[in-house]
């Protein structure tokens, strides 16, 4: 499994449930499916699986190991039957140990041979989302959380963005994404692709700075069965699996020269060959290219074609890094945090005070940087309330935190507001419970001699900012034993 090197992509693009108890083909697979980042969940008990089916996640695809009796098939038809959208059925098996047919399986939609390849596997789960988006009718497919999380917001620079993805969206024009690593680029590629008339079709994203320059030719256009020392079998290349949909180009700064030449050329005649091949193949693909380093100084660097760029940067979008659009970090928050909870995961609550120091972070890992967090504040107080201090030290330098008097205070809870993207705190009930009378008199103390300390003493005036007459004000001084001077 040492061929295998994870991906760094800003999010999850699917989950997967294995059905199986081999401990080392769950393994094998684990390790295959994250580098194309997918999660994988097991079961070993057709129980546990129709459990599992009938939670929130939402599941592209159910992996079925060649064990699997007629009865747990049977089962497992039947509850598939009773969903709206059904995961798509892949059978697993390895060639020593093939699959028994299963006569209640009728619908499969592929079958994989282990040990695989990622592109072999990618591939069936490209054709697991397609089947997934064609049971949702048209427009009303509802959209994952994940993929837009990191466009949430409100921000003049999030609205721009989001703007500048729907003017071209429908369009082909090649489209290049700008930003620091973490910002979201391939969410944003993924929206334009979703509001895209080629969103029915497959989106293969490819991570030009994580392959070797010597294997990306192939993994991009696919190589001929004895093209080069252990290619034991044809197989198609990205190209050829985004036909009619979105190649998404991540990290193009980092492809080679050579490399350059060659998509140079795909851009200009829509054509290409396989490795080891003279037979040209036409594609009609959609190029989304995303970078976060600055082209045009690779360009005098002669590190980058100025012809390629050009023909890249037709319409370029630059996504701003999330120190530039704080007034976000609120709505990201609540966003990730219902991730984490539609993921069954947990939850977790931050006060609005703690949200606030979070405003004033410069994060420099951007919003993947933000979803970390989260995922760690989550771990580490589960069902919790986290406030400043409870936050980790390098989120909270240069914040003075309140002092609090008093043993009634409640934490606050940030909750959805009444309009889209808002939050309103309210308060949460401690696990041991409260003196409510004790509580609501601390507040209106405290309340009192704020408005007190605001109207300069003048008990007329602090009447007037609490809403109530001057006697009754008066009579509360004398109850709290509060001197008027």
């Amino acid at each position: 499994m040492g061929q295998f090197t994870k991906l760094d992509h800003d999010h999850i693009c699917g989950w997967v449930l294995l059905f199986d108890e081999d401990k080392s083909r769950i393994s094998y697979l684990k390790s295959i499916l994250e580098f194309v980042d997918y999660s994988l969940l097991v079961s070993s008990d057709i129980n546990d699986l129709a459990e599992k089916l009938q939670t929130d996640v939402d599941y592209i695809a159910v992996m079925l190991a060649p064990n699997i009796t007629d009865e747990e098939c049977r089962q497992l038809v039947e509850l598939l039957e009773d969903m709206e959208h059904a995961p798509a059925l892949l059978i697993v098996h390895e060639e020593k140990d093939p699959w028994n047919k299963c006569s209640y399986l009728t619908s499969v939609l592929a079958e994989i041979t282990l040990p695989t390849s990622y592109s072999i596997l990618l591939n069936a789960l490209s054709q697991a989302q397609l089947y997934i988006e064609n049971q949702a009718s048209g427009e009303n497919t509802k959209r994952r959380l994940e993929l837009f999380r990191s466009s949430s917001g409100n921000s003049r620079a999030t609205r721009q963005t989001n703007r500048l993805i729907e003017q071209v969206a429908d369009s082909e024009a090649t489209v290049l994404i700008l930003g620091e690593s973490g910002t979201g680029k391939e969410v944003v590629a993924r929206k334009l692709h979703f509001h895209s008339n080629r969103r029915g079709k497959p989106f293969v994203p490819v991570n030009c700075g994580a392959i070797p320059a010597d294997l990306l030719e192939s993994e991009l256009f696919g190589h001929e069965k004895g093209a080069f020392t252990g290619a034991i079998n044809s197989r198609q290349g990205r190209f050829e699996m985004a036909e009619g949909g979105t190649l998404f180009l991540d990290e193009i700064g980092d492809m080679s020269i050579s490399m350059q030449v060659k998509i140079l050329r795909v851009l200009q005649e829509r054509s290409f060959e396989r490795v080891g091949s003279n037979k040209t193949i036409n594609c009609c693909v959609r190029i989304i290219a995303a970078t976060h380093r600055n082209l045009e100084q690779l360009i005098e660097q002669d590190k980058f074609r100025e012809d390629l760029y050009y023909r890249l940067n037709v319409f370029p979008i630059e996504v701003a890094p999330l120190r530039e659009r704080v007034a976000d970090v609120a709505v990201l928050v609540t966003d990730l945090i219902s991730r984490i909870e539609t993921e069954k995961r947990g939850s977790v609550r931050l006060t609005p005070a703690a949200v606030a120091a979070l405003s004033q972070y410069q994060w420099p890992g951007n919003v993947r940087e933000l979803a970390n967090l989260i995922e760690r504040l989550a771990i580490l107080y589960p069902y919790g309330v986290v406030d400043v201090k409870e936050l980790p030290e390098k989120f909270r330098e240069g914040i003075e935190l309140p002092r609090i008097d008093g043993d009634h205070n409640l934490p606050l809870v940030t909750v959805h507001g009444d309009e889209p993207g808002t939050i309103q705190s309210v308060p949460r009930l401690p696990k041991d419970g409260i003196d409510l009378k004790a509580h609501l008199g601390d507040m209106e103390l405290s309340l009192i001699k704020q408005a007190l300390d605001e109207s300069g003493g003048v008990v007329a005036h602090a009447a007037k900012s609490l809403k109530m007459r001057r006697t009754t004000l008066v009579e509360k001084l004398r109850k709290y034993g509060i001197q008027r001077g």
